[in-house]
């Protein structure tokens, strides 16, 4: 991270955003997210008030304007994020239906007038929504099947939805994902691959290695617990693959008349459960009805143009357990073309994943680094050998909070999780919690009154940020890595500044008249 071990020693002790140094309290209930616009300037905040509010990031943080969201028939905002301009501002909220239904909702404010632009409906409301480029967004919609079956339809949407013209599409269907056991597809968000071969920091310590072999700058390296660790070759588990048994080239057509015949004739031995059967049946279903994925998702040959939705999923229970990743072709990141898509042929009903990757727990939290080559994921670990019988049943979780760490790359984790950070709420009272990531450090909330920093070079926690409740929400400025955010159940947002940028705030404010006036009269004494 530095060139020498005392310039090492000063990054880790007064560059850390640990200083707290103003409350902003004009929430008047939880706040839930933060989100800095990409020049800095400007960040918002979104709260269960159902406000969201922009404030202007000057040399003392203050309001700038606010939106109240009840009269759209919302709940709360819950998740907001700028565009790549910063023109243009999405804001996720809660949004209550006929017969107090509650699903999802996205707005699109202006930046220029503090306008609202258009509203999409969003479902479930934790999707959230996210930008693709910088005048169309991703949201999503549910349709049930089954008891425990559903369908994920993943929709790229233009944030300007005023009709100029009876042949221009705003709405456009990317994705049709087939869920099974009650999971369904949950915080979307989008990782630009073009960022890749140029990464602010690399983490695997072979990468580390080549790198520095081209470079006067020696490499330290903290992160393993001994040298021994070090010297041991990587084993790389395989990947699990579920298949279903050898049908013996029998269609899905004729496997689901024959399993339906085997229910009727009693061959099915052990008896299945309700569940079991529906999704024995939605496997069948499925089989000869789903798009192959992409030939090679670690291919680079066209990363300067490829994109990956990046999203939670799950294929035992109905809690996020997974990381589904679907590659974004090019001709796909515009709303031309027919309304419903690309034209399918009956066998690509469903479109499938193009990599999964299993956390074996309860993911609660995820964000990429700035160069979009890491994914941070935070998760409660499932008990170790846990057996799923019921969907709607899943594991307990554990209270200690595993932060995870991906390369995106080559779809493997790198480094071993970070720990600190707990949380306690059950299963089916589970919330997001969100981190940030800049360069050197890595924060995240937690349910135990804290925020927390880590150091991303050497896997330790370097920080603790006091609150009164729950932290939320982090986020770092992008352009300055020593001033943080963090956002509580206590209606409260904090900032953080790293002792350095103390001192030099400190430096830049006017000393007192009157203690210059004394000063000045002394001299002519």
């Amino acid at each position: 991270a530095a060139v020498s071990w005392y310039d090492e020693f000063q990054r880790l002790y007064d560059t850390i955003p640990c200083v707290e140094v103003q409350a902003l309290r004009e929430h008047n209930d939880q706040v839930l997210h933060l989100s800095f616009s990409h020049s800095g300037c400007l960040f918002a905040s979104c709260s269960k008030d159902c406000t969201v509010k922009i404030w202007s990031n000057e040399l003392d943080i203050s309001l700038q304007h606010s939106s109240n969201m009840r009269p759209y028939n919302w709940s709360y905002t819950q998740f907001s994020q700028f565009n790549s301009d910063d023109s243009l501002l999405l804001v996720s909220g809660v949004f209550v239906g006929p017969h107090n239904s509650s699903s999802g909702e996205i707005a699109v404010i202006s930046m220029e007038n503090f306008t609202l632009l258009s509203r999409v409906r969003n479902k479930p409301y934790d999707v959230f929504g996210c930008w693709l480029n910088e005048t169309n967004l991703i949201s999503g919609n549910l349709h049930r099947i089954g008891r425990i079956t559903s369908c994920s339809v993943l929709w790229l949407n233009n944030a300007f939805q005023g009709i100029e013209s009876e042949n221009v599409n705003v709405v456009k269907r990317l994705f049709k994902i087939q869920n099974l056991n009650a999971s369904t597809i949950r915080t979307v968000m989008v990782a630009d691959c073009s960022r890749y071969d140029s990464p602010d920091l690399l983490l695997d310590y072979e990468e580390q290695l080549a790198a520095s072999s081209t470079s006067t700058c020696p490499v330290f390296d903290l992160g393993s617990d001994s040298e021994e660790e070090e010297a041991k070759p990587k084993q790389t588990p395989e990947p699990v693959v579920q298949e279903l048994p050898d049908d013996g080239g029998v269609t899905a057509e004729d496997g689901l008349q024959q399993f339906f015949d085997d229910i009727m004739e009693g061959r099915v031995r052990p008896a299945m459960t309700e569940t079991e059967l529906e999704t024995k049946v939605a496997e069948l279903f499925v089989r000869n009805r789903t798009k192959p994925p992409e030939l090679n998702l670690l291919s680079t040959d066209s990363n300067s143009k490829t994109k990956y939705l990046i999203f939670t999923t799950g294929c035992l229970t109905y809690s996020p357990h997974q990381i589904g990743i679907k590659r974004i072709l090019p001709h796909q990141m515009t709303t031309a073309g027919p309304v419903l898509g690309e034209e399918r042929r009956s066998d690509e009903f469903f479109d499938s994943l193009d990599h999964v990757i299993d956390i074996h727990g309860h993911i609660i939290g995820m964000g990429l680094s700035p160069d979009h080559r890491y994914l941070y994921v935070n998760s409660r670990a499932w008990p170790r050998d846990c057996v799923i019988s019921d969907p709607m049943q899943p594991p307990p979780i554990a209270e200690e909070i595993d932060l995870h760490v991906f390369d995106l790359k080559t779809m493997k984790e790198v480094k071993r999780a970070l720990r600190a950070h707990r949380a306690y709420t059950p299963n089916e009272e589970c919330f997001f919690i969100f981190l940030d990531v800049s360069r050197d450090f890595v924060a995240s909330g937690a349910e135990d009154r804290h925020g927390y920093i880590w150091d991303r070079h050497y896997n330790i926690c370097l920080a603790k940020l006091q609150h009164d409740n729950v932290v939320n929400s982090v986020a770092f400025s992008p352009v300055e890595q020593e001033l943080l955010l963090t956002a509580s159940d206590d209606t409260t947002i904090k900032v953080w500044r790293s002792p350095r940028a103390v001192r030099i705030q400190q430096a830049r404010k006017p000393r007192p008249r009157k203690l210059l006036f004394s000063w000045l009269m002394n001299q002519k004494s």
